[in-house]
């Protein structure tokens, strides 16, 4: 399952591939402030992205840069894997790196798209993610978008020197049907 080009109001999500190998892009995976809740980041170089962008061109996954539509401006990606299409589900993540378009909206507007995209094209059921509890943004932004907590894993990851509780989060498809 490949990525295919979404769009919105403000936002044009393309498929995440070689295209996208910047500094500025190194810079976001070693900037703590984007990436303090991200399993992933900090020690990154050119080569050590390229290599990561090579491996996601060849995954049949559904990963998405963020691109600003008035500019074309790469500000973060976002991703569904893995989608299990025998169970109805996948697994949601998004990074916004440009903290120049934080508070703007742009995660709520990516995810709507992907959401849309899951439920409507894909027919899947039920979108699941994982966010470290005191990630407190992510978690108000999640709700907004629907999602409800079903559980939460006590000192589950390790993040900055010290374990913390990760919550599992999940949107259900209302109009999913089974084919």
């Amino acid at each position: 399952m490949r990525s295919i080009i979404l769009e919105s109001d403000r936002l044009i999500l393309k498929p995440l591939d070689l295209t996208f190998l910047s500094q500025k892009y190194v810079n976001w995976m070693n900037d703590s402030d984007v990436n303090k809740f991200l399993s992933s980041g900090g020690d990154y170089s050119l080569d050590i992205l390229k290599i990561f962008l090579t491996e996601v061109e060849k995954k049949d996954i559904l990963f998405w840069a963020i691109l600003t539509k008035n500019e074309s401006k790469h500000i973060g990606n976002i991703k569904i894997d893995p989608v299990e299409i025998k169970h109805g589900l996948c697994e949601y993540g998004i990074m916004m790196g440009d903290k120049n378009e934080w508070g703007k909206g742009f995660a709520k507007e990516a995810s709507k798209l992907v959401i849309e995209y899951c439920f409507k094209s894909l027919n899947l059921r039920k979108i699941n993610l994982g966010v470290i509890e005191s990630n407190s943004r992510a978690v108000k932004l999640y709700e907004k978008l629907g999602f409800i907590t079903e559980g939460k894993l006590i000192n589950h990851v390790s993040s900055n020197g010290e374990y913390v509780n990760v919550l599992r989060m999940a949107l259900f498809n209302q109009n999913y049907s089974i084919k």
